[in-house]
């Protein structure tokens, strides 16, 4: 009984982490950026990763994606439908997260000066849409959705409100890692999403 009414609880505060970011709440956390507002240069020594959403599937919900440092979650931002984040980072080896109903990951090697394409893409979960993370592999050139979603989708920003919701669900986003990254981590190379240097466009 108490392990029944555990994981009750246990999907309880999965649904509530899921509606916080649901509907407009990238509207509401997030910055939209001028239109037209091209992806930016990465100082020396940094590259960036533009997140992108432009599935129909999941669209009323947003996704929350994170850089994987120290162990730790470090917002990246809340990416919705029709929406991109473009993210600053160190170059070098890095480890990205998604977080909805549960979590996914991708790697990434990045190349200093570069600029990297990634889609947050929904599939079905139990109770609502899940997200994964998947690189755009062009080596250059990029596919014809994602210079679709250039054209069309609204490049977003944080704000303080985004990074006090993080902060607020930090301990649920946490839970999520610590249970789903020995998973992801077990599976075969040729399985785990990666983005490679040689991916920069």
């Amino acid at each position: 009984m108490i392990q029944r009414t555990g994981s009750r609880f246990r999907l309880l505060g999965i649904a509530a982490l899921a509606l916080l970011v649901s509907g407009c709440g990238t509207i509401k956390y997030m910055q939209e950026m001028p239109a037209g507002t091209a992806v930016k240069a990465p100082a020396p020594g940094k590259a960036i990763v533009v997140f992108m959403r432009s599935s129909f599937l999941g669209q009323a919900i947003s996704s929350s994606v994170f850089e994987i440092r120290n162990d730790n979650p470090v917002l990246v931002g809340l990416v919705a439908n029709k929406t991109m984040v473009a993210y600053e980072v160190d170059a070098g080896r890095r480890l990205f997260m998604t977080v909805s109903e549960s979590a996914d990951y991708m790697s990434a090697d990045l190349t200093p000066g570069r600029v990297y394409y990634a889609f947050v893409t929904p599939r079905m979960g139990a109770f609502r849409a899940r997200f994964s993370l998947a690189p755009v592999k062009k080596g250059g050139e990029l596919s014809k959705e994602a210079e679709s979603c250039l054209r069309e989708c609204r490049q977003v920003a944080n704000t303080p409100e985004s990074e006090a919701w993080a902060r607020d669900n930090m301990a649920d986003i946490r839970s999520k890692h610590i249970e789903n990254y020995p998973r992801w981590n077990q599976k075969p190379e040729n399985e785990k999403p990666h983005l490679a240097g040689a991916d920069a466009v």
